[in-house]
């Protein structure tokens, strides 16, 4: 089978859509409500189901199961103690990396890609997107962190050190979201569904992860329409570079904006 046949996804409803409805489910269940043991009962079955539907599909919901599996195991609510950073920054390395090499060496399959560029110019639309990003999240983002008193959900930042490992955890957890939600989890099922379908099935993912994450109250209002917008983009542009892109610029303001929130002499750039 040539590379570009496993990338495309074929454009109907199947059985096939329930044990990935499960799959999300379970991730709801683990991150949004940290129920683990029925969470992972949910996962084992729908990935069990997924086999008994088609195995290519249960392949490909392994990967994702593997993924989710292993970020359930520890809390990735926002600390920033050496400790906590450090096993927090290795959980999320395996979630990737762990279906990656499964993908390569068990499957003895490459579905799995961090395409960094597709080969096709951005369009200007495309282009416009990535300077109206920091903008919207300069509008948007301090009046969610601070009037819903979601910035609490961070720890504040007292010295030069913690400072630093915010933003670089930052930057490292929004790199990670789109190696696993967008080229992991959403590549996977692009494969067996259409566009909206996989979309959806990824953005509930993402947002479950980013609710445990510290974006709560009213915060998936903001993050569901975010990951479906960087599914919808990484459909179109087949650039993990354009995506990332996006991400990094849109959390460099979280970054100011959560900085600000508990320090509100720093950063004092905003309207809210």
């Amino acid at each position: 089978m040539a590379e570009r046949d496993v990338v495309e996804a074929p454009g109907r409803v199947a059985w096939s859509l329930l044990p990935a409805a499960g799959v999300t489910l379970a991730a709801v269940l683990l991150f949004g409500f940290q129920l683990g043991g029925i969470g992972h009962v949910v996962l084992v079955a729908a990935v069990a189901g997924a086999f008994a539907v088609d195995r290519r599909l249960g392949q490909d919901l392994t990967l994702i199961g593997l993924g989710v599996a292993i970020v359930s195991t520890t809390s990735v609510e926002a600390d920033l103690t050496w400790d906590r950073f450090l096993t927090i920054g290795a959980v999320l390395a395996l979630a990737v990396a762990v279906p990656f090499l499964v993908d390569r060496f068990v499957f003895k399959r490459r579905v799995i890609r961090f395409p960094w560029r597709s080969g096709v110019k951005w369009t200007r639309i495309e282009k416009a997107y990535l300077v109206l990003v920091p903008f919207l999240g300069w509008l948007i983002l301090p009046f969610y962190f601070i009037r819903s008193g979601a910035y609490l959900n961070w720890p504040a930042v007292t010295d030069a050190s913690e400072l630093a490992r915010f933003f670089v955890g930052v930057n490292a957890v929004g790199t990670w979201d789109e190696l696993f939600f967008i080229c992991t989890c959403f590549a996977l099922l692009r494969r067996h569904f259409p566009l909206w379908q996989a979309n959806l099935l990824q953005a509930t993912i993402f947002v479950a992860f980013l609710w445990e994450l510290g974006y709560r109250s009213w915060g998936p209002l903001l993050t569901a329409p975010f990951a479906l917008l960087q599914g919808f983009l990484f459909d179109r542009t087949h650039s993990l570079g354009y995506v990332l892109a996006v991400h990094l610029l849109f959390d460099a303001i979280v970054f100011l904006a959560i900085v600000h929130a508990h320090n509100p002499d720093m950063f004092a750039i905003f309207v809210y």
